[in-house]
């Protein structure tokens, strides 16, 4: 290896003077009275302007997010999907049930489910009440095996003071299996 050619070394020259810098003049605000005198720059006018209120725009999105969430929050839990529906069946099964929060949980034997034979068997209704009155009722018509008829709500989601389902029963009637029978089922009176 040949360290010794005849090109001209980079660092072996004079030094280069640098140009000292102009002292940055400092930034006037509209406030001062010279601000309106400076010369503006010809590319003034392309340079985006510093938007301020980026905090007005980041609590606006913060309520918002939260005003979101609070009516999400209640369309889960207050807010029933199914109101006014209606189920006809015998009672099976009604306890009061709740160590803190004490309500009736219950199981309907549906007529639609009884009386149909293409099908299987599915499921039963299962149910949780407020009311002690309602479940009184209920009771009475499990330990007289009368047909019931009962007005529910439905939520998407269960909460410890409405009881272990997501179906609430608000009212309960006797029902007419005449009425509610097809004819070829429906008992002779």
């Amino acid at each position: 290896m040949n360290f010794n050619d005849d090109k001209d070394d980079f660092f072996d020259g004079p030094d280069i003077q640098q140009t000292p810098k102009a002292p940055k003049l400092p930034e006037l605000k509209p406030e001062d009275p010279d601000y309106w005198e400076q010369e503006e720059s010809e590319f003034e006018h392309l340079i985006p302007k510093r938007n301020t209120s980026w905090r007005l725009w980041l609590w606006v999105a913060v309520a918002g997010v939260a005003v979101g969430f609070i009516v999400a929050v209640y369309l889960h839990y207050f807010s029933p999907y199914v109101s006014d529906a209606v189920q006809y069946g015998y009672v099976e099964d009604i306890q009061k049930r709740g160590a803190v929060f004490q309500t009736y949980e219950g199981v309907i034997l549906p007529y639609k489910e009884l009386m149909d034979t293409t099908r299987v068997y599915r499921e039963d209704f299962k149910f949780s009440v407020k009311d002690p009155k309602v479940a009184t009722l209920l009771r009475r018509m499990q330990y007289a095996n009368l047909p019931v008829r009962v007005e529910y709500k439905r939520y998407h989601a269960s909460l410890p003071w409405r009881g272990e389902s997501k179906i609430i029963v608000i009212a309960a009637d006797t029902a007419d299996p005449a009425k509610i029978l097809p004819p070829e089922f429906a008992p002779s009176l």
